[in-house]
This record gives structure tokens, sequence and C-alpha cells, in this order.
């Protein structure tokens, strides 16, 4: 009864991995996305993924293109992954204490992960050579692949800095509505003084002294007539 071929006999070029702090199960989630794919797209998908685990098994394939390209002098743009799957590995148990002096067990799973690309099949090599003809790019190869990964590499380091740039603005916006600036406060000061006291007061003593001058010769004349008064009528009472 046959089964189909084994793992350890699937023909091509593999690559492995063993213990992977991770489950099999994360892994395999990944690994579905590119298995059957040209090592071009396979490297893309990989490269765009949203999962930890995408990182080591993109470092898994590109371990095998290299071995394919100098062990079998196959080029990279004639390959894709023809298997892909992840073991378990061994479990590291812990253990935490819970309520009542009771422990509960910690299971840390690992894995091994493993890669094959094979060489693309005639006709779906020429498929491929004609579609980069309609299309005048190469979409396949280690090349096209380096070009994405450039380009994915600077489009993230474009919007960490857009994001610190940003950070950096509203910091010194909300800084700049707290504080106010050195000349305003310059400019204040005389503003708040020359309206106050001083205007005023020389005004008011200016005027006090206008009166006193014109009140002085009123009150000299107005002695002298009474002095002047005063002494006739004495002369008048000792001729009397």
């Amino acid at each position: 009864m046959a089964f189909g071929v084994k793992t350890n006999e699937r023909p091509g070029v593999r690559s492995q991995v063993k213990y992977v702090r991770s489950s099999a199960y994360k892994a395999r989630e990944v690994l579905d996305l590119i298995r059957g794919l040209p090592v071009a797209r396979a490297l893309e998908v990989l490269e765009l993924a949203e999962r930890d685990i995408a990182r080591t098994i993109l470092k898994c394939l590109e371990s095998a293109i290299a071995n394919a390209e100098h062990n079998n002098a196959i080029p990279a743009d004639e390959l894709y992954v023809s298997a892909c799957y992840a073991d378990e590995g061994p479990t590291l148990k812990r253990w935490r204490p819970r309520a009542r002096g009771r422990a509960t067990r910690i299971r840390k799973r690992t894995c091994h992960i493993t890669v094959i690309v094979s060489r693309l099949a005639p006709e779906d090599l020429e498929a491929l050579r004609a579609r980069e003809a309609v299309t005048g790019r190469a979409t396949g190869g280690r090349a096209a692949a380096e070009a994405r990964r450039q380009r994915v590499a600077r489009s993230r380091q474009a919007k960490a800095e857009r994001k610190a740039a940003d950070h950096d603005h509203d910091h010194d916006h909300d800084h700049d509505h707290d504080a106010v600036p050195a000349d305003e406060v310059e400019q204040a000061e005389p503003v708040e003084a020359e309206p106050t006291v001083e205007p005023i007061d020389l005004d008011e003593e200016a005027n006090e002294a206008d009166l006193v001058e014109q009140a002085e010769p009123v009150t000299a004349e107005a002695s002298a007539a009474e002095e002047q008064a005063d002494a006739a009528a004495e002369a008048e009472g000792k001729e009397d």
C-alpha cells in the first residue's frame, strides 16, 4: 500500500531549521501561504507577512535557494517551493504558581521547519518566460526579489521617519502654546507701564503748580488792601 513519497525522500534541494522557539501550528499557517509559489513570489509574501515566524521561514527559504544555486547550479528564477512543512520538536515544560498552593503547567513548544525548492517544469518555465515578455520586466529571480526587498525596507524606513517627525512636531507645538516668547515679554512690559501713574501724576502736579502760581498774587493784593484799610481806620480813630 503506497502512501506517497516519504518526507525525507522528496526530490529537490532542501534547507532545515531545527528547534525554533515557536509552535508548529503557527509555522504551518505561514508555510501554507508559500507552498507551490515561485521563489520570487514566496520571498515577497514572506517579506510582507505580519508574523514573527515569517522571518525565520524567510531565512530558511533563502538558504534553500543558495544551496540550489551553489550546489546544484540551478538558477534562482527557475525554482519554486515544491514542499514546506513544520514538525513538532521537544516541548519545554515549565510551571506557574496559582491559587491555593497549586501549580499550572506551561508548555513552551518548538518545531523543525523544512523548505524544499525544485526546478520548474518545462511548460511552467515557458509560461513564466512568456509572462515576463508580455509585462516587459522580470518577475522572478533573486535580483527582482532583492529589488522588492529594498523597496519594502525604504518604505518602512520612510514611514518610521514620518512618524518620528510628526511626534517631534506635536511635542514642539505643545511647548509653543505653553511658553511665551521672550520678545513678546519685552514688548509687554513698557506697554503695561506707559498708561499707568506717571503721565497722570505729572499732569496733576503741573495743574496744582499753575493753581498755586495764580493764587499767590491774588492773596498778596488782598492782604495789602486789608492792611491799608486797617491803617486808615486806625488813623481816623486817633484823629477823633
